[in-house]
């Protein structure tokens, strides 16, 4: 085999090992929603409570994703890959062990800070082992992580909490967190950077001072994340409660839904890469989501049977962005400062998906569904002025 073969080969391992660790780690992040079901109905919590516990692994990893950030910066990918995951696992096994939900709730909030560990690592190992012209599609297919770790998650965790409770249902993202770190330990290489000693200033320099880009793609992504979180959080219960599913068919559906999202990530990847652009994709993204969830808020609004269609729609346009502002961080901060920048953008983010699930359930329980989804579609619109495509670091390149 050529040596460049070898090379495109452990490129393409790297990323395949981003994604699973990544995919684990949402597993456990994402997985305690479909716990709501079982934490309204068996444990008497009210939708507020259940959001509140189904969103302590975000709050968690919001604490600890600039810290992660810059130990990856530090000390590299395979160490915060291995250590992060391992940590994550052992926080989930010892959430399935206990019985107080007071306990379970902290090991939640214990596992989500290690499990902030996947996010910036998995992206800078992708972003520093290929070229630009494949970033898009590869940081897409990295991406697809999320929506594949929540589908996995609806697949399996509410058939598990049926049958054995919240305990049993928690062993899942356990195992598959375990899974990880052995993966990443015997599989991960850093990406080849140069020394510290050796690089020029300007890619030592901190991108936040003195330009707002980042920050403009920060408040992008948060305000795109509001109707992304909604969506994933609630689409499992409304099925359930407002049009009377099992929790099979509603955790086939809301699978499907982020298989078609992950899909969707990937295309979005793609097409920046071909039409050599990060941000104006993103543009276009938003005015989609706000259209996608306006129609869902009506449809829902007056029963059609159209409003299950509209919420797969929402499922995967709502999720298409991420990947393209998470490229455009990366390559913007440059190899000195991209884990702290992905951090930052996954703590505001992460942030926002932790405070979203209680308040909208606090909304949905006082004026119902349709009024949540019309305000999701409001926030994509407030998006559009604020992306920077004139600093978008293909187009500058």
């Amino acid at each position: 085999m050529s040596t460049q073969s070898i090379g495109t080969a452990r490129r393409w391992s790297m990323l395949v090992i981003a994604l699973t660790s990544t995919l684990c780690a949402n597993v456990f992040i994402n997985g305690v929603a479909f716990l709501i079901p079982t934490l309204h109905s068996d444990l008497g919590l009210d939708l507020a409570e259940a959001g509140l516990m189904s969103s302590l692994p975000s709050f968690g990893m919001v604490v600890t994703l600039i810290a992660w950030g810059w130990v990856v910066d530090r000390f590299g990918e395979r160490f915060v890959l291995t250590i992060g995951s391992a940590l994550t696992a052992a926080a989930a096994f010892a959430a399935a062990s206990v019985d107080s939900l007071f306990s379970v709730g902290v090991f939640l909030f214990l596992g989500g800070m290690a499990a902030a560990s996947s996010n910036s690592a998995s992206g800078r190992l992708v972003v520093g082992w290929f070229p630009p012209h494949q970033r898009g599609l590869t940081m897409g297919i990295r991406q697809t992580a999320q929506p594949l770790g929540v589908g996995l998650g609806a697949l399996v965790i509410p058939r598990l909490a049926e049958h054995g409770g919240v305990s049993a249902a928690l062993l899942f993202p356990a195992v598959v967190c375990a899974v990880a770190a052995v993966l990443s330990v015997l599989g991960v290489q850093d990406p080849p950077r140069p020394p510290r000693t050796e690089a020029p200033a300007e890619d030592l320099a901190n991108p936040y001072r003195g330009d707002s880009t980042l920050w403009r793609i920060h408040a992008v992504s948060v305000l795109l994340v509001v109707p992304q979180c909604v969506v994933w959080t609630f689409t499992l219960v409304w099925l359930m409660t407002d049009r009377g599913w099992s929790a099979a068919s509603a955790g086939a559906l809301v699978t499907g839904a982020q298989v078609l999202g992950a899909a969707g990530r990937i295309a979005a990847g793609r097409w920046s890469d071909r039409v050599g652009s990060r941000l104006r994709p993103v543009r276009t993204i938003a005015v989609a989501a706000a259209l996608s969830m306006a129609l869902l808020a009506i449809t829902d609004a007056f029963g059609s049977p159209l409003s299950i269609a509209l919420i797969v729609v929402a499922s995967v346009v709502t999720v298409t962005d991420n990947g393209l502002a998470f490229t455009a961080i990366a390559e913007i901060a440059g190899p000195f400062w991209s884990g702290r920048a992905l951090g930052t953008q996954n703590t505001s983010q992460l942030f926002t998906a932790g405070i979203v699930p209680p308040m909208f359930g606090a909304l949905i329980a006082t004026a119902g569904y349709p009024v949540a989804f019309a305000i999701c579609a409001i926030m994509p619109l407030i998006a559009l002025p604020l992306v920077p495509v004139h600093a978008d670091p293909m187009e500058n390149a």
